[in-house]
C-alpha cells in the first residue's frame, strides 16, 4: 500500500484543477487543468487575452478563484496572497513592474523579504547576485532614474533572493538584450539542475523551444492542447495559439520616398538625473516613406532619445528638431501633434495610457489638442462630443482587433497586448505624418505583434515617416527602412536594412561609431 507521503512525493509539484475565474459572465480561465513537475521548465502559450496572466495571478494569490483546486506537492492549498505563495514557495515576476519609484533597489527588493534583514545586506546580496546572473544593478540607485530593462532585471532578482521552488516569469526577455537572456536562460538550467521548476510566459517562440520542456496552450480562456515545444516550429505554436496561420509582413521591395519629415541636428540633451544618459549629438533624417528603426541596449538612452523627440522634455536648441521643417525644440507634445506628429511611448501603464480611465477617455487625453474640432464642440465651454470620441474608440478597436470584455473598458482591464493593439490604433487612427514609437510590441503575442508591424509598414506606404525604437531585432528587419543604433547615447549612421547585419549591430551596440561607406547618407 503506498503511503500518502509517498504519494505526495511522487506528485507533480504544481497541479490545477478544473480552476476557473469569472469577472460578472465573462469567464477569463474556464476550468483549466495544467500539472508542473520537479526540475521543469513549463511554457504557458496563448494569445493576448487567452487567460494567461489570470491563471498566474490565482497562483500567485493576487487574484481568487471562483472555483476549482491548486494542489502543492500534492496537497490542496488555498494562496489568498502573494505573502501566502512566497512562504509557500512560488516566486513570481510580473509583465508589468511592481515597483515604487521613489524607493531605491535595495528598498524594493526589501519590501518582499524577511523584514529582519537589513537594507545594507540586501543592497549586498542583490549586488552579488546580480552580477553573477549577468544582470547588473546598482542597489542603492533610485528605480525612478532606471530605464525598463533594468527595472526587469530588479524584479528577476528580487524573485531569485525568494530562492522559490517554482518561479513564474512573465515575459522575463521582453526588455533583456540577447546576452541578458542567455544569462537568464544558463540561470534557468541551474534552477532546473536544482530540482526547482519554472513556469515560462513568453511571446518569444524561439525562446520556448530553446528552453521549454513542455507547453500549455490556452485560448480564450481554456486549455487547448499541450506539447513539446523542441518538436514544433515557431509557425506551429502559433497556430496552436491564435488558430490559424500568423500572416507575415507583407512590404513593398522599393517604396518612393518623400520630404524630409523629422530632421534632427546635433542634438545634445544632458543627463537630467545622475542615473540617466545624455545624448551626444544626435543627427538623423527621416523622410516621407521611410522607416528608420533604431536598435540598441535596454539604458542606452532610448527613453531620454524618445522624450526630447516627442516634446515630453523640450530641448534648449529650438533648431535642433525640425517636424516638417519647423523648429520644435522648445515645442511641447501638444505643439508637435498639432503639425501631425504622433507618439507611442515604452511604458502602457501610467505614460501612455490612465489605467484606471476608459478606453475613450485615454483617448480624450491623447488627442484632445490635435482632434479639438472632432471632440470639441465650439462655442464659450468647449462642450466634450462623447458620441465622437466613442465611435473613435470603437473605430480603432475594431481596426486593431482589440479585445475587451465590455464596450469601453477601463484601459487596466486590457491585457498588455490588446492595450498595446489601442495605444498604437489611437496614433494610426490619426493618419500622422510622423510617428515616433518606443518599444512598439514589448510583450505583444505573435498574432497582435504581426498585426502592429504591418500597421507600421502600412502608415509608411502611404506616405508617413517613421521612427521605431525597438530592442528586437527580428521586429527591427522586419519593418525597417534603414537601421541606426544607439549607444551610449549616441546614435550611429543609419544603414540601408539590406546592408546592416546582425554582427554589425552587435559591434554599433558595443559603442563603434566610425561611419562606413555604405551608411546611408543623411541627404538620401
Amino acid at each position: 500500500m503506498v503511503t500518502q507521503s509517498t504519494a505526495q512525493q511522487n506528485a507533480p509539484l504544481l497541479a490545477v484543477s478544473q480552476l476557473s475565474k469569472y469577472f460578472g459572465n465573462f469567464a477569463a480561465c474556464n476550468e483549466i487543468d495544467l500539472t508542473v513537475q520537479r526540475g521543469e521548465i513549463h511554457a504557458l502559450l496563448g494569445e493576448n487575452g487567452a487567460g494567461k496572466s489570470t491563471l498566474v495571478k490565482m497562483l500567485f494569490g493576487v487574484l481568487e478563484p471562483t472555483s476549482g483546486d491548486i494542489l502543492w506537492h500534492g496537497k490542496p492549498v488555498r494562496i489568498s496572497s502573494p505573502g501566502v505563495a512566497r512562504k509557500t514557495g512560488i516566486g513570481m515576476v510580473f509583465q508589468h513592474f511592481s515597483l515604487f519609484e521613489a524607493l531605491t533597489v535595495a528598498e524594493n527588493i526589501a519590501l518582499s523579504l524577511d523584514p529582519g534583514i537589513s537594507i545594507k545586506e540586501i543592497a549586498r546580496k542583490a549586488e552579488e547576485l546580480s552580477n553573477a546572473y549577468g544582470l547588473p544593478l546598482d542597489p542603492n540607485a533610485h528605480v525612478a532614474d532606471l530605464s525598463v530593462g533594468e527595472r526587469q532585471r530588479i524584479e528577476i532578482v528580487r524573485a531569485l533572493l525568494q530562492n522559490p521552488e517554482l518561479i513564474i516569469l512573465d515575459e522575463p526577455t521582453s526588455v533583456l538584450t540577447p546576452q541578458e537572456a542567455d544569462r537568464l536562460f544558463e540561470t534557468l538550467a541551474k534552477l532546473k539542475a536544482e530540482g526547482r521548476s519554472v513556469l515560462y510566459i513568453s511571446h518569444r517562440l524561439e525562446e520556448v523551444q530553446r528552453i521549454c520542456d513542455r507547453a500549455t496552450v490556452l485560448r480564450h480562456g481554456k486549455v487547448t492542447g499541450s506539447c513539446d515545444p523542441r518538436q514544433e516550429t515557431p509557425a506551429s505554436l502559433a497556430r496552436m495559439m491564435v488558430g490559424n496561420d500568423v500572416a507575415g509582413i507583407e512590404r513593398d521591395a522599393y517604396c518612393t520616398l518623400g520630404d524630409n519629415q523629422l530632421e534632427v541636428t546635433a542634438l545634445s540633451v544632458p543627463a537630467r538625473t545622475p542615473f540617466a544618459v545624455s545624448l551626444k549629438s544626435v543627427t538623423m533624417k527621416v523622410r516621407a516613406g521611410e522607416i528608420l528603426a533604431i536598435a540598441g541596449i535596454a539604458g542606452n538612452g532610448q527613453g531620454e532619445l524618445f522624450d526630447a523627440l516627442s516634446g515630453e522634455y523640450p530641448v534648449a536648441n529650438d533648431q535642433a528638431i525640425l517636424i516638417r521643417g519647423k523648429a520644435v525644440g522648445r515645442t511641447g507634445i501638444n505643439g508637435r501633434r498639432l503639425l501631425g506628429a504622433g507618439f507611442v511611448p515604452e511604458e502602457r501603464h501610467g505614460h501612455a495610457a490612465v489605467t484606471a480611465l476608459s478606453l475613450s477617455e485615454n483617448l480624450l487625453l491623447a488627442r484632445h489638442r490635435s482632434d479639438a474640432k472632432s471632440f470639441l464642440g465650439g462655442g464659450l465651454f468647449n462642450v466634450i462630443r462623447y458620441s465622437a470620441i466613442k465611435q473613435a474608440t470603437k473605430r480603432i478597436c475594431d481596426t486593431m482587433d482589440v479585445r475587451k470584455s465590455a464596450e469601453d473598458p477601463a484601459a487596466g482591464s486590457l491585457s498588455g497586448g490588446n492595450l498595446q493593439k489601442f495605444i498604437v490604433g489611437r496614433e494610426l487612427d490619426r493618419q500622422p505624418s510622423l510617428l515616433v514609437v518606443n518599444q512598439p510590441t514589448w510583450g505583444v503575442d505573435a498574432g497582435a505583434a504581426s498585426r502592429i508591424r504591418q500597421a507600421l509598414v502600412d502608415l509608411a506606404k502611404s506616405g508617413s515617416a517613421l521612427v521605431v525604437i525597438s530592442q528586437d531585432l527580428d521586429e527591427i528587419f522586419e519593418v525597417a527602412t534603414n537601421i541606426a543604433v544607439i549607444s551610449d547615447g549616441r546614435l550611429s549612421d543609419a544603414y540601408a536594412r539590406e546592408d546592416m547585419t546582425r554582427e554589425k549591430i552587435g559591434l554599433l551596440m558595443g559603442g563603434l561609431q566610425e561611419s562606413k561607406p555604405e551608411a546611408v547618407a543623411h541627404a538620401h
